[in-house]
């Protein structure tokens, strides 16, 4: 069914279209009275080429164009272009000879001069065919421009909304994983009923802060990120007592560097859960540099001959999180060796002054 807004719209273009061939038909009619002082004859020649116009124009602008030129049929756009213009100047030849007939009287002296011309004549009515035509053309190229950038514009919010998506579920992954790692380690001390719980409390409360909270945003200060790597390792401390012995180097240039949350610590869980205890020890040494440019990132632990892997599902979510967000801004080098291993992750820093 019709809506007011849609029989307004064609109402609107059928003026606009009928303003348009008034004004041609005065276009011809001055076009072809040059020379002339009987302006009804020229009127009245002008109006005999009118049907012809219109027709032309609007085969080329409402067939040809649309139909074959823009689907790059072009072997059917020249043949039928053809025959348009074969069908159109025998039309305006029985033009001329109506003003021959009707207007001289068949008295070829008393013939306007212009309309005499057959050239002068196809010339003023397929540049009004050539000129709408033009205008067609650039108004379908512009509409097909803004429907490729809208279809464009699609893909990318798609794609992007898959990305963070795919990035909530790595995270819900991730979370639980260090949560419940973390939770053992306070059910051993309580059991226990070390002196140590209510410290290791307070620092479990920072880490589910940071767990919970911080790391939904996007991007965090680098500092934020170190300081709760260091609570994780003081729980670790108090889990392994006298048999863990770690070396945590730190060198950051900014403090505005900012990170991805959570990006940095499954590496440190990764070599408590998997590193192995060689001659009484788990040794695991930690560098960390950071400059205006660049964060670098190693660590490694010792290892145990028969282990053979040690990337479960929190490396394989990290390394997918890195490609998300780091998408070649980073290098990632994991070694399993016979006696260490490690992993070495170099990013390019965000900053946020």
């Amino acid at each position: 069914m019709f809506t007011k807004q849609f029989i307004l719209k064609k109402i609107g273009q059928i003026i606009l279209h009928l303003l348009f061939w008034v004004g041609v038909l005065f276009f011809y009619t001055y076009f072809f009275g040059v020379n002339s002082s009987k302006f009804e004859d020229t009127l009245l020649f002008s109006l005999c080429l009118m049907p012809t116009t219109i027709a032309t124009t609007y085969v080329s602008t409402y067939k040809l164009i649309p139909d074959y030129l823009v689907t790059k049929q072009y072997w059917r756009f020249a043949l039928y272009s053809l025959y348009t213009l074969i069908i159109s100047v025998y039309l305006l030849m029985v033009s001329i000879f109506f003003s021959l007939i009707y207007i001289s009287n068949f008295e070829y002296d008393e013939m306007n001069p212009a309309t005499k011309n057959i050239i002068f004549i196809c010339t003023a009515v397929y540049l009004v065919v050539v000129i709408v035509s033009a205008f067609k053309l650039l108004k379908l190229n512009l509409k097909q421009a803004s429907e490729t950038k809208a279809l464009e514009t699609k893909i990318l919010d798609t794609q992007l909304k898959l990305k963070e998506q795919e990035l909530n579920y790595l995270k819900m992954q991730i979370h639980p994983h260090f949560l419940f790692n973390t939770l053992n380690t306070m059910y051993g001390f309580a059991l226990k009923k070390a002196e140590q719980t209510p410290d290791m409390i307070l620092k479990l409360s920072n880490l589910l802060d940071y767990l919970l909270y911080q790391a939904e945003k996007p991007f965090v200060l680098l500092s934020e990120e170190i300081a709760h790597i260091k609570d994780y390792i003081d729980l670790e401390k108090m889990r392994f007592n006298d048999t863990l012995q770690v070396n945590f180097n730190i060198e950051v240039a900014s403090e505005t560097t900012s990170i991805a949350p959570m990006l940095l610590l499954p590496f440190i869980e990764n070599s408590f859960k998997h590193g192995s205890i060689v001659d009484g020890k788990l040794t695991i040494n930690i560098q960390l540099t950071a400059d205006t440019n660049s964060i670098d990132f190693s660590i490694q632990n010792s290892n145990s001959k028969n282990y053979d892997s040690q990337q479960g599902i929190g490396l394989d979510n990290i390394q997918k999180r890195l490609e998300l967000l780091y998408a070649n801004q980073y290098q990632l080098n994991i070694k399993n060796q016979e006696n260490q291993f490690s992993v070495q992750l170099q990013l390019k820093t965000v900053n946020h002054d």
